[in-house]
């Protein structure tokens, strides 16, 4: 596996995993619109000020999604997602161990954060196994209904 700058043809497929305007909320958070079309989508994922990673297979099968930016002195990762054919094999855990690498050095930071919508329990799960724990917001926390994890991720 391997993490690639995401092609056209990546965000036609990762546009495909979000079938309604409730599952795209909770990957994407607020202010990504729905319905939404190739313009859209690009636009709201910000591709052109986000560092924005497509992990494919050897064979350049889309596996999963994600960003990362700085947020409170952190490597943020964002967007994390998963190819729903392709959950439960531990991918994400490849995922965010290479976005949090990436991500930390270019970054220049130690740690690492996400948000996850408290109602998402698979992803809380994975996420503290990954080694991510919750964690107060260091300000006031910009999303409702959502928990705050770290980790320092090795």
């Amino acid at each position: 596996m391997k993490l690639i700058e995401p092609s056209d043809a990546h965000l036609v497929e990762l546009m495909s995993w979000f079938k309604d305007e409730t599952q795209l909320a909770t990957w994407s958070g607020p202010g990504f619109r729905y319905p939404f079309d190739s313009v859209t989508f690009k636009e709201d994922l910000k591709l052109t000020s986000l560092p924005s990673f497509s992990l494919v297979s050897q064979q350049g099968e889309l596996l999963a999604f994600g960003q990362y930016y700085l947020r409170e002195k952190r490597c943020h990762l964002g967007r994390l997602v998963v190819n729903p054919s392709k959950r439960g094999q531990g991918i994400v855990a490849t995922l965010v161990a290479r976005l949090a690498v990436k991500g930390k050095g270019h970054l220049k930071v130690k740690t690492c954060s996400l948000f996850v919508f408290e109602d998402n329990t698979h992803a809380i799960r994975a996420y503290q196994k990954l080694g991510f724990k919750q964690s107060e917001y260091p300000t006031n926390m910009p999303l409702t209904g959502c928990s705050y994890m770290v980790s320092d991720l090795g």
